[in-house]
């Protein structure tokens, strides 16, 4: 199965609600601190609103609500590898995206067959703080060397007038959070994205 190539991560199912009738493909559900009820309403949610759009969700970090939830994709960090279950995981059938910031992260992602790689922040980021810095187009093209067939994926400091550069180093798929939830026009802006990745 192929990749929509925009990606946008959102914080709750409330902006699926606004977005994926603009046609996105792809969305990733990031969720910190919430208690587990809320966080399973708020999957299922979101996996009835992709499914409903035909669109691919992607869970992060709760893989166990993931598994629970029949959902069919999960995305971890590498904080999170140190806890999740990868058997458990592949043996519920999802499928695996893997955050990587360096060549240690990489080799760890690789060993685990991901179904995707990401590779971050590729320009600086006002998301979290990060210890890393950025990564820039050119580790974007080592990283597409050394991952091969695996889909990349390009984080960090994303907007669509950065697209192109992104996708001419190598990502095959372009991840946005801040340049569309912090915009004037959320909605208005995923229509950009989706003209400029399509």
């Amino acid at each position: 199965m192929s990749l929509d190539r925009f990606y946008p991560i959102f914080d709750g199912p409330d902006w699926l609600d606004r977005t994926l009738p603009l046609g996105m493909k792809l969305v990733q559900l990031r969720i910190k601190d919430a208690p587990d009820a809320d966080l399973r309403r708020d999957i299922t949610r979101a996996r009835d609103l992709c499914g409903r759009h035909d669109a691919v969700l992607v869970v992060n970090d709760h893989w166990r609500i993931a598994i629970e939830t029949d959902c069919d994709w999960v995305h971890l960090g590498q904080e999170d590898l140190d806890e999740a279950d990868i058997p458990a995981i592949r043996r519920a059938g999802l499928k695996l995206g893997i955050s990587t910031h360096d060549h240690a992260e990489l080799n760890r992602a690789l060993a685990l067959a991901p179904d995707y790689v990401a590779l971050g922040p590729v320009y600086p980021t006002i998301l979290k703080k990060m210890k890393w810095e950025q990564q820039g187009l050119d580790r974007v093209t080592e990283w597409k060397r050394l991952v091969g067939e695996v889909p990349l994926v390009a984080i960090g400091g994303m907007n669509v007038e950065r697209a192109a550069g992104a996708f001419a180093a190598g990502a095959d798929i372009v991840s946005a959070v801040t340049d569309i939830t912090l915009n004037d026009d959320p909605e208005g802006r995923v229509r950009q994205w989706i003209e400029a990745t399509r």
